[in-house]
């Protein structure tokens, strides 16, 4: 670190997911590092709902309808928000974006960002996912395969803690678990049905709860208020593990209620020299300096900052070479599938809580056997059997003392089963900047144009139908498939919008992360992904993370950076 005020070895901008184990890895690695977050702080313990029940609440649990309507307008329209989160989303009447096609962006700008909200579920990518691009034609190849990344995930899952069970499937590779949750009897009946009359697989979910202590957190005490944030530490967040771990080494430095506007870049250096940030609180704007800029500030937010980067060199944006930056935006459809009910099992009821739920691997086109006609590429099903309980009253007609008695005994059993399918790269899926209108930091606006197409729709029918399959063969009554509208977004899985490629003609970062023409900017939140397989994201932006780190210090260390 040199004199120069504001300079540090490394800067990171967000400090979720992906941002928080890029600053733990630089930190550990020696590199003096600037965590760059737009919202406020939120240190372990900053959580005001974790131990409130419903009376303890305003309105228990719900924000009042003229609260919605004025801050979280889009938000309202999905079911993520409430009394106890709503601190840890943003609003909208602050951070609006336009939306020529409905996308619900879901943004979570603390210290910790979204890992604090996050569902936790964690699988694996493999090669079937990292090589479908090239075999079939679409989009670019990805310029890695699983073999490259393989010990990365091994290295970030010891450290997060993953519960689960292996299953020795290629299309979901195993990874490093804690002892698995428990499944209920009516879970376990259709796991068996499945194997049996599909050939199918059903598991526990892998999920980041902790069922054994690691790293002096956890274990998950099952209390079912994850989003709420945990004072036990029993699940994983930026805010509990990475960084801390960060900041023990000495070389953290925190910077909240910090945007960044854009990356600075130097024409005659031809690399980048650090970032222009807002203190969102005075409007003042100033400079930081670094050797190296991770982007983690979420996929479509460090896109923004990257098209709002504008330089002789680069006047569309660092990095555009390509005309890729801001295309191929992708996020999972979902809320197609089947639930049903199951007259058996009357002896049996679940005790506690689970914050986790069941996993139906992709069964669809991994092989010729499992080819699909009408789509390709496949889809998963996450998911949850148990006995209804007295809540089921409140849908009934009736009072008095036989109605009473009757909801104290437990009901049928229930089973849901939801599927998550892949979305193709489209390049017409875009983020984009209006920079006629702007925000009330003075930044351009976005514009958000995202739709699903003809693949996905034919992959939601199968979605659909194979679900309700399933139910019938295992004995389930009262089936009701079900396909919603898909609305790109509402799955929360944004990514894509700065690709990996092989060529810096047709993508925006190479193999390591890097910008292709700006060595020294890495960019290893969602916007990487060059197709989005159908699994949940986030442990791959982990192990990409710590992957990436990895070789920039290496580079850093070689003087080519």
């Amino acid at each position: 670190m040199n004199n120069k005020p504001h300079t540090y070895d490394a800067i990171v901008v967000g400090s979720g997911i992906s941002g928080g184990w890029a600053a733990k890895e630089l930190c550990e690695k020696g590199l003096k590092t600037l965590v760059i977050e737009r919202g406020r702080d939120v240190k372990h313990g900053d959580y005001p709902t974790a131990n409130k029940d419903p009376w303890d609440l305003p309105h228990k649990g719900a924000v009042p309808e003229e609260e919605m309507a004025r801050d979280f307008f889009k938000q309202k329209r999905g079911p993520f928000i409430n009394e106890y989160n709503k601190h840890f989303m943003l609003k909208d009447s602050d951070h609006s974006y336009d939306e020529p096609n409905r996308f619900d962006w879901i943004q979570g700008n603390q210290v910790g960002g979204k890992s604090l909200t996050w569902g936790r579920q964690c699988y694996r990518l493999s090669d079937i996912d990292f090589e479908a691009n090239v075999k079939e034609g679409i989009a670019v190849d990805w310029p890695i395969r699983y073999k490259e990344i393989a010990p990365w995930y091994d290295y970030v899952e010891k450290f997060v803690g993953i519960s689960g069970e292996k299953l020795g499937l290629p299309q979901l590779p195993d990874g490093h678990f804690l002892k698995p949750m428990d499944m209920t009897c009516v879970e376990e009946h259709l796991r068996d049905s499945m194997m049996d009359k599909f050939g199918r697989h059903l598991t526990i979910g892998r999920c980041a709860n902790l069922t054994e202590a690691v790293e002096g957190r956890g274990p998950c005490q099952f209390r079912n208020r994850c989003k709420r944030g945990c004072p036990f530490k029993g699940y994983f967040s930026s805010v509990t593990a990475t960084l801390p771990a960060a900041e023990v080494t000495g070389n953290l430095s925190m910077l909240p209620d910090h945007l960044v506007e854009s990356v600075i870049y130097d024409d005659e250096k031809g690399i980048a020299t650090g970032v222009r940030v807002v203190n969102q609180l005075t409007m003042e704007t100033k400079e930081y300096f670094a050797k190296v800029i991770f982007l983690n500030a979420s996929a479509l937010a460090s896109t923004a900052i990257l098209l709002n980067s504008r330089s002789k060199r680069f006047p569309n944006g660092l990095g555009n070479d390509s005309d890729q930056l801001g295309r191929n935006l992708m996020d999972h459809h979902y809320r197609a599938g089947a639930r049903g009910s199951f007259e058996g099992f009357k002896d049996k009821y679940h005790k506690g809580r689970r914050p986790n739920g069941i996993y139906i691997p992709r069964f669809r086109n991994i092989d010729e056997k499992s080819k699909h006609p009408d789509f390709v590429r496949g889809y998963g099903y996450q998911g949850q059997g148990m006995r209804s309980n007295w809540s089921r009253g409140a849908y009934w007609k009736g009072f008095g003392e036989d109605f009473k008695n009757e909801i104290m005994y437990p009901g049928d059993w229930n089973m849901n089963i939801l599927a998550f399918g892949e979305t193709l790269p489209y390049e017409d899926n875009t983020i984009k900047l209006n920079f006629d209108k702007l925000d009330k930091w003075g930044q351009p606006t976005k514009v958000i144009d995202a739709t699903i197409r003809e693949n996905e729709y034919a992959m939601r029918k199968d979605m659909k139908s194979s679900a309700v399959d399933m139910l019938e063969a295992a004995g389930f009554k009262d089936i009701v498939g079900y396909d919603q509208e898909p609305i790109l977004g509402a799955c929360i899985h944004e990514m894509g919008t700065a690709r990996m490629g092989r060529d810096p003609k047709t993508s925006v970062l190479n193999g390591f992360n890097q910008v292709h023409a700006v060595k020294n900017v890495f960019v290893t939140d969602g916007a990487f992904m060059t197709s989005s397989a159908c699994q949940n994201p986030s442990i791959t932006y982990m192990a990409m993370t710590a992957r990436a780190v990895d070789h920039a210090v290496s580079e850093l260390n070689k003087r080519n950076l």
